[in-house]
């Protein structure tokens, strides 16, 4: 979707919801990605995914373009600040390296029974890379990855300077390798 696509889209769900499907196409399967790895039981994070779309459609007169990535910093900041209430109100501090529920069971095709243990192994010992750096690089690694961000997205989401989220993942690719 070019970027005048996505205003023109926006200017017209601000009045009529049904618009909101083509955003809502465009943007699922990185918001589906993101917060399927944040959230490790599908249900759960499929209520949240559900919640950051029902949030996005009420919010979206308040919405302001700004630049071109501006609606997907937007959108991912929702989605941050749902995995983050999702996790207060359960109390989860920590993630848990032992989710039961492996990558085929968060995409919407199911690979093939060999490829799904091969899958399963990765994506837990991708996790369990991942858990090793802090907290923030966690954060940057998962939605430049998982999410599909640039670093100037990125920088919207968190509130941070993009040369700072440019650091960030730099030294958590290095601390993965």
């Amino acid at each position: 979707m070019t970027p005048e696509q996505e205003r023109k889209y926006i200017r017209q769900a601000r009045t009529d919801p049904r618009a909101f499907v083509h955003l809502y196409d465009h943007y699922f399967s990185r918001i589906h990605a993101y917060v399927c790895y944040r959230v490790h039981s599908q249900q759960d994070a499929e209520d949240v995914i559900a919640e950051v779309f029902f949030k996005a459609i009420r919010g979206l007169r308040r919405f302001k373009w700004r630049n071109r990535n501006s609606f997907a910093a937007w959108l991912f900041r929702i989605a941050h600040n749902l995995v983050v209430d999702y996790y207060r109100r359960y109390e989860r501090v920590e993630l848990s390296l032992e989710s039961e529920e492996s990558p085929a069971e968060l995409t919407n095709h199911a690979p093939l029974p060999e490829k799904v243990v091969v899958q399963q192994e990765t994506f837990r010992h991708m996790r369990a890379l991942i858990a090793t750096l802090s907290p923030r690089r966690q954060e940057v690694v998962t939605l430049r990855f998982f999410g599909g961000l640039r670093n100037k997205e990125i920088a919207g989401v968190l509130d941070l300077d993009e040369r700072t989220v440019a650091a960030h993942l730099s030294r958590g690719l290095q601390d993965l390798r």
